[in-house]
Order: C-alpha cells, then structure tokens, then sequence
C-alpha cells in the first residue's frame, strides 16, 4: 500500500497546484504506526515548498493543545475534574471557580468571548491575556452548554499547563509530546525565530472574504473574534510577532509532524506511545452532542478532540482537530489510519475540498 498511496496522493496534489487550484500543500498519512504518505508540492513564497516546511494551520494546533493535556493526565499533573482555579486561583472569578478542566475541553466553561477592542499586539502578550480570560464573566452556567471557544481556549488551558508543570505551554509540548516523537522541530505554539526562515507565507484564497460576509449577529464575529484585526487571516498570521507567540489555540508544523501525533495516539510511532489505549478511548468518546452556540452548526466533541468532521467522512471513530482556512489534523480509530493536510492558501466553503478529496483516497486505499 505505501507505494501505492504515495503515489496516488503525489498525483491528486500535483494536480491541485498545477492547475492554480492551490498554491501549496502538505499532506501526511501514516497507517498502523508507519508513514505511509509523505507529499507536498507548491511555493513557500519565492521557494518551493518543502516537507520540512512549516506551516501556521491555525486551530489544527487545538489538538496539539488537547493531546499535551492527555499526556499530563496520564502522568498525574492535570486532573480532567479539577476547577482550573486549583491550578490557577485568579481564574476563579465571576463564578468560574467550579469551572473544570473537562469543561474547557468540552468548549463548555462558557467564556468564548474577547474584548470588542483587543488589538493583535494584546493578543501576543501572555501575561496580558491571562489576566483577561481570568477577568471574563461566563455568557453561560459552565458545564450546561457548548460553543466553540476559538482564541480562549488557548489561554485556559495553557495557562493551567504552565501552572501545573512550570513551563510555558510551548516548552511543556516540545518536552511531553514533541521530542519524544522526534519532532520537536516541527511542531510548535510559538515559533523560535530561526524557524521563521522555515516558514511559508499565507495567502488568502476565499476565506477572509468569508468571515467578512457573515452577519453582524453571527457569534463568532460578535464574540470569539469581535473585531477584523482579531480573525484568522493571513494576514494575522504572517505578522512575525504573532508567529512567535505562545498562543496554544493554534499551531504551526509539518503534515508530517501532526500526522505522526496523532499516529502516536493511535498506537506505537517507532516505539513511542503517548497515552494509553484506555485514555484515548475516553478522549475520543462522545462527551458532548448538538448545537455549538457560536459555531451555529451540530457537532459532536469528545475531550477536546472534534469527532466524525466532514474531512472524517462523519465517522464518529475519528477524532481531531481543523484550522481556519482548511487545514487538518485526525486519527481513524477504525482503520489505524492518521492523517494531516496543512496548506498556504486559506479557503472555507465551497472551496475547502482538498482534505476531504485526500482523507476518501487514503481511507479507499486502506482496505478497512
């Protein structure tokens, strides 16, 4: 099968930057631990691109968020049912103080929202949003309902990683998740600047236009990103103060280093596993079904992990996590399967097709 897939996925990519559909993609599978699929065609700006090439594939890193919290679960440093505020006390304002680590992993502590006026140099400063999120007063009772907590769901988190382990959030996934994988070069929050080199620029396909014709009332410009300065364009994402921030709500890497995360949770990677069979299960069940209040669509959540997306075929076995523009990160439980797409043209809609064109492929490919 590997030479066979690669092969079959060298020729779809081709095809997709060759005919100016996309500008640039990584695409990385692997199959019962091995990697089975290694491709990228396209420019990382006046270079072309590498499979060493980083690229910011934005909340894909959600997941590398979620898996760190379920290695420190694993190793006792983080209990699911603890309030946050015993890791982190001033987060118990405002009637957060019950407020749990399932819950932020559910998207149901009930604090999605920003400042209408916070500013990207805001958004890049640690201890400012910190201070911030701890200050937020929930829309919602914690635990009672779900919606997708786009930027906060960084700070929440990460800020209860550096409490417990006494590492910014970007040094505790390097120690715990990337080096034990042999990717520590590849998978990051916040870049070290000499991998900026390594980076490709964004382009904006659709998706900006996208956000911008939403409804003034549609929550997640009203409240998860409340002003344009804040939403996840290109144009944010090639800011070099941006790319250098510890912001766990997002991620910069290579397809192959979120394929073989996921790969690792799945089963053994060259001898490493990252937590047992018996967490995965419980990370991967359902926890949480219906309506998202700011995503405005159904979806079912496990522990932080989005479960049976279109990119999954709407398999409830797969788990992971997407990123705005239409990158991608899962595993197939069902088929060993794991899979990632990171790209350098941000699309949504209609034209967010290649992922799922690619994941059919592989799936077909495996035989299960």
């Amino acid at each position: 099968m590997i030479a066979d897939a690669q092969a079959r996925v060298d020729g779809i990519v081709g095809r997709l930057v060759e005919s100016g559909e996309e500008s640039g993609l990584q695409v990385a599978a692997y199959l019962d631990g091995e990697l089975v699929v290694d491709v990228c065609a396209g420019a990382a700006g006046q270079s072309a691109l590498r499979p060493d090439s980083l690229i910011h594939s934005f909340s894909t890193g959600k997941g590398f968020t979620t898996t760190l919290v379920h290695v420190l679960a694993e190793q006792g440093l983080i209990d699911y049912d603890a309030p946050i505020a015993r890791y982190w006390p001033e987060f118990g304002a405002h009637g957060k103080d019950r407020a749990t680590v399932r819950h932020a992993l559910t998207h149901t502590l009930g604090i999605p929202q920003l400042p209408a006026a916070l500013t990207p140099e805001e958004l890049c400063d640690w201890d400012t949003m910190c201070a911030v999120v701890a200050e937020l007063e929930p829309l919602w009772e914690p635990g009672s309902d779900s919606g997708y907590h786009g930027w906060t769901f960084g700070w929440i988190l990460g800020e209860t990683v550096r409490r417990a382990t006494g590492l910014p959030p970007d040094e505790a996934l390097r120690r715990y998740v990337a080096e034990p994988l042999g990717v520590a070069d590849e998978l990051f929050f916040g870049l070290p600047e000499p991998a900026l080199n390594r980076t490709a620029p964004l382009l904006e396909g659709d998706w900006a236009a996208y956000l911008a014709a939403l409804p003034p009332s549609a929550p997640f410009t009203r409240l998860v990103a409340p002003n344009p300065r804040l939403w996840t364009t290109a144009e944010l994402a090639n800011r070099r103060d941006y790319l250098l921030a510890d912001l766990p709500a997002c991620g910069t890497t290579t397809a192959r280093a979120a394929a073989r995360l996921y790969a690792a949770l799945l089963g053994e990677v060259d001898g490493v596993r990252l937590v047992s069979p018996e967490r995965v299960a419980l990370a991967a069940a359902p926890a949480v079904e219906g309506r998202d209040r700011m995503l405005l669509g159904r979806f079912s959540k496990g522990l932080g992990y989005f479960l049976g997306l279109p990119e999954m075929a709407g398999e409830r076995s797969s788990f992971g996590h997407h990123g705005s523009g239409g990158s991608i990160a899962f595993a197939d439980r069902a088929r060993g399967l794991s899979f990632a797409l990171t790209r350098t043209r941000l699309v949504g809609g209609a034209s967010d097709t290649a992922a799922r064109l690619l994941a059919d492929e592989l799936r077909s490919l495996s035989g299960r």
